[in-house]
């Protein structure tokens, strides 16, 4: 059974961000801007994703 995946790529600044916006993308494995990583559909993941949605490009 394959898990489902979620694309998100950085596409502003972690500059000047609140800290727990910044602990989300360091949770996401996001450390520079325009990086694409790829992580599993999880509540764990979907909840930092949505709380630095305004940051990210999300491709399901």
């Amino acid at each position: 059974m394959a898990d489902k995946m979620v694309t998100v790529t950085l596409v502003k600044s972690l500059i000047g961000r609140l800290p727990a916006h910044k602990a989300c993308a360091a949770g996401i494995g996001l450390r520079r801007t325009n990086q694409t990583v790829s992580v599993i559909d999880t509540p764990e993941n979907r909840g930092m994703i949505n709380k630095i949605s305004y940051m990210l490009k999300i491709e399901d």
